[in-house]
């Protein structure tokens, strides 16, 4: 395993995160195809034993369930201070803003309660998980500062967001002397590069990391034509982000494909090893003990100029899908606020 700091933090992290949305009670949340206690513990234990030291879950994943299994698994098989442990909070509900909780209450009860479910005095990343239009800027940053101070976090990320976002918030903190902003975690893979348009130059400009979700487009990028699993059939989230481009992407997985046959190695392999040319630490899901290991694999794989341009030059534009595609109108209306001076922060 290789290790890369975290932009500008001193958190030292492998090249590979697990993604740990798939661990949770199957019963208890948006997601079928989730594995159980158990076996979220191995695939957890195998990864330390391959050298991941980065761990990302959210207190949305399958109501907190998901939290809990990493906490108690990271206790159980790691020392606290040898795993970066990351986590996200969601947006204020309808029923507390009629409430009157104010943004930094609603950071305050959500990072205890993450806190409680990992049985951890502290995270090491605690991610934005998505704009909360709902709730002024101002109010969400000095929230995560308080968590800062308050030791309850020792640095904070964002997910979802679009460029201008990110270079908005990280000024108003900047300008308010709060914590900034060290990472990000878009949506970015192979058969989805809409993050190169604005976000990476950003990034790269500012030192930010880029952690990626869907690294390998939930299976599409690992998997030959005609292969199937629980979660390509039931994973109805992810069939609205790239169903409907499906013929488009064919021609670059086929080329994945073909690559890792030239190669000798996964899919998984070859797709990872592309993203590493591009961000820090791609956010990698596994469900199964062999994908964490082909994931750790790709760390090694070194593909020339002439293939990664192989790769790459099939991609056509896609239109914003998923969180993203959900926070275009809204996004659009905030920035109208913006240029007409009646900002709100």
């Amino acid at each position: 395993m290789q290790y890369i700091q975290l932009g500008n933090s001193d958190l030292q992290v492998s090249r590979i995160c697990m993604g740990c949305m798939g661990f949770g009670d199957a019963s208890n949340g948006q997601h079928s195809w989730t594995i159980d206690e158990k076996h979220s513990r191995e695939i957890i234990k195998r990864g330390l034993e391959l050298g991941v030291n980065f761990f990302d879950t959210a207190i949305g994943y399958q109501s907190g369930t998901s939290e809990q299994y990493v906490g108690r698994a990271l206790r159980d098989f790691a020392k606290r201070d040898d795993v970066v442990v990351a986590t996200k909070f969601l947006p204020r509900t309808q029923d507390e803003i009629k409430a009157g909780i104010s943004g930094q209450q609603h950071i305050q009860q959500m990072i205890d309660k993450s806190l409680e479910n990992l049985d951890m005095d502290h995270v090491d990343l605690y991610i934005y998980h998505m704009w909360d239009y709902e709730t002024p800027l101002i109010d969400i940053l000095d929230g995560l500062n308080q968590a800062v101070k308050a030791g309850k976090t020792r640095y904070i990320g964002i997910s979802n967001c679009f460029a201008w976002q990110l270079a908005k918030a990280n000024a108003l903190a900047e300008a308010n002397g709060f914590a900034k902003f060290v990472s990000v975690q878009g949506h970015y893979n192979l058969i989805f590069r809409e993050e190169e348009r604005e976000m990476a130059g950003l990034c790269q400009a500012d030192n930010i990391a880029m952690t990626p979700y869907s690294a390998l487009a939930s299976g599409r990028l690992s998997r030959h034509p005609g292969e199937t699993s629980k979660r390509l059939q039931e994973d109805s989230y992810a069939k609205f982000k790239y169903d409907a481009t499906e013929a488009q992407d064919a021609v670059i997985i086929e080329r994945v494909a073909e690559l890792a046959e030239r190669h000798g190695v996964s899919m998984t392999e070859v797709s990872l090893a592309w993203l590493l040319t591009k961000v820090t630490s791609p956010v990698v899901g596994a469900t199964k003990l062999h994908h964490i290991e082909g994931a750790a694999k790709a760390v090694d794989l070194q593909l020339s100029d002439e293939e990664l341009a192989w790769l790459e030059e099939p991609y056509v534009p896609h239109a914003l899908v998923g969180v993203m595609a959900q926070n275009t109108a809204a996004a659009a209306k905030e920035s109208h606020v913006w240029s007409t001076g009646n900002q709100k922060i």
